[in-house]
């Protein structure tokens, strides 16, 4: 006897938890994005193994792991809620872009940027729903992989990865050092007068690393004594208690306290590189996604 699967009886409410938990491998983070109690959670998951017959999951520690079927099942929530989202687009484009979502995923240095272009946007476009993902690159490149949200920003593009890219903006990598370092009061300084001190640098397979070891190899010159340090903020205060200069985008130096830092005046520096918005090749941008992408652009003044 053919055995039946009741898939008509699972909510969309089900089916948005079990896509929350399953993007993020834990019960906790998902009933703290859905604002729901674990428990809730929990028990709409059990629901859905129910109606299923089959096991979705399995857990191992803290985390979720998915099982054959729990991978069919993530696949299609999210073509069923592209479609949703897709019919609120439509509906957003009749309303003149009163309502609508706007998901973005963008690697971690553009946080100096992106709130203020989203805020603008927003109070704009009051009614539109903004979800801001920040991530490392890797992060957000797995994100781009599985079609997770309308829009992503990186500086580096993964050119491993079929996509339409977009320049938005420069982002100009400079050479900082602590107030008092010996280099702040040299005048004409040149690569060669800086490649033998300690650099700190981000870590591997960030987009601004990749930056900084393209430019190394340009001169043909090996990294001296790196430290690897995963995090903008944290460079910028191992450059402060004079651990060593680094390379970071000048993006990030605008949160810093004045003085503590100087951007050296470096001949082959501003090392150059770009701002690129990203979405997979062929994939149509929504009414919305559309009018963000505009709206950064005015704000910019790019033509």
């Amino acid at each position: 006897m053919r055995k039946t699967f009741h898939t008509r009886q699972l909510t969309f409410r089900q089916l948005e938890i079990f896509k929350t938990v399953a993007e993020r491998n834990s019960v906790t983070e998902a009933a703290q994005v859905l604002h729901l109690a674990q428990s809730t959670v929990s028990t709409q998951l059990a629901k859905l193994v129910q109606t299923t017959g089959f096991e979705l999951y399995e857990q191992i520690g803290k985390k979720l792991y998915l099982t054959g079927a729990g991978k069919d099942m993530l696949a299609a929530c999210r073509d069923m809620f592209d479609v949703l989202d897709a019919l609120e687009s439509r509906f957003a484009q009749r309303a003149g872009l009163s309502v609508g979502h706007l998901r973005i995923s963008a690697v971690t240095t553009s946080k100096y940027l992106v709130p203020n272009w989203l805020g603008s946007f927003c109070r704009q476009f009051p009614e539109i729903e903004p979800e801001f993902n920040i991530g490392n690159r890797a992060e957000i490149i797995q994100r781009l992989k599985a079609n997770m949200d309308d829009l992503y920003i990186f500086s580096h593009l993964p050119k491993e990865l079929d996509i339409h890219a977009t320049p938005i903006t420069d982002n100009p990598l400079v050479l900082i050092a602590p107030k008092g370092h010996h280099l702040t009061t040299c005048t004409n300084l040149s690569w060669e007068h800086v490649r033998k001190e300690r650099f700190l640098i981000r870590e591997k397979g960030s987009g601004t690393r990749h930056a900084v070891e393209a430019f190394f190899n340009m001169y043909g010159a090996p990294l001296m004594r790196p430290l690897g340090i995963a995090s903008n903020e944290a460079i910028k205060e191992s450059v402060v208690a004079g651990l060593g200069v680094a390379i970071i985008s000048r993006h990030a130096l605008s949160h810093m306290a004045p003085g503590n830092l100087v951007e050296l005046n470096v001949k082959e520096f501003p090392i150059p590189s770009t701002w690129y918005l990203v979405t997979p090749k062929g994939k149509a941008m929504s009414p919305v996604t559309q009018a963000f992408s505009t709206h950064v652009d005015a704000m910019l003044g790019c033509k």
